[in-house]
């Protein structure tokens, strides 16, 4: 299981679109479906679905009734920078805003038990393509500036993760929107 920002239709679009044209012709990566772009705030690993809804609500009671996450599309990033495993695109986060909101959601599931902390701080991003298996070498992707308008937040979700072959399956299993 995983919480994460969604994107409001309009801006999904817009980001589709633009990811599209810059992996057009590409046999060498697998674009994440369009459905799934989010921004993960907190990655739970494995929980037992009977968890689900005690989750659901630790996350969404935590983080109150804040303003929703404005967020800006920045830069393309290559993870890791030499022979990349995916390519991400950096989000702006006006008044961090989503850092706050990743901040009381990781509290509250860790006092829940049902997470523990990365040691790296929370970066606002979304996987747009990842590079298929036995690909040794991945070249980058155009330097072509992603849409530059800024974006609200449309919900807090919790999803499930199903790991598949031809990519993974997230499914909302509760959603708050903002």
């Amino acid at each position: 299981m995983f919480v994460a920002l969604d994107l409001p239709q309009d801006a999904r679009d817009d980001l589709v679109e633009w990811r599209d044209r810059l992996v057009a012709g590409r046999s060498d990566l697998r674009p994440v479906r369009p459905e799934a772009l989010h921004v993960t705030l907190v990655f739970l690993g494995w929980q037992d679905e009977s968890a689900a809804e005690r989750i659901a609500t630790a996350t969404f009671d935590s983080v109150g009734e804040p303003e929703p996450p404005r967020l800006t599309p920045a830069e393309i990033r290559p993870l890791p920078p030499r022979d990349p495993r995916l390519f991400a695109l950096d989000l702006d986060d006006e008044d961090d805003r989503a850092r706050e909101v990743q901040s009381a959601v990781s509290r509250a599931l860790e006092d829940g038990r049902w997470y523990r902390p990365e040691k790296r701080p929370f970066w606002p991003h979304m996987t747009l393509a990842r590079v298929k298996r036995g690909v040794r070498r991945a070249p980058p992707l155009p330097d072509d500036e992603p849409p530059q308008e800024p974006f609200a937040a449309a919900e807090l979700t919790l999803y499930r993760s199903t790991l598949r072959p031809q990519g993974a399956l997230y499914e909302p299993l509760a959603r708050r929107p903002f």
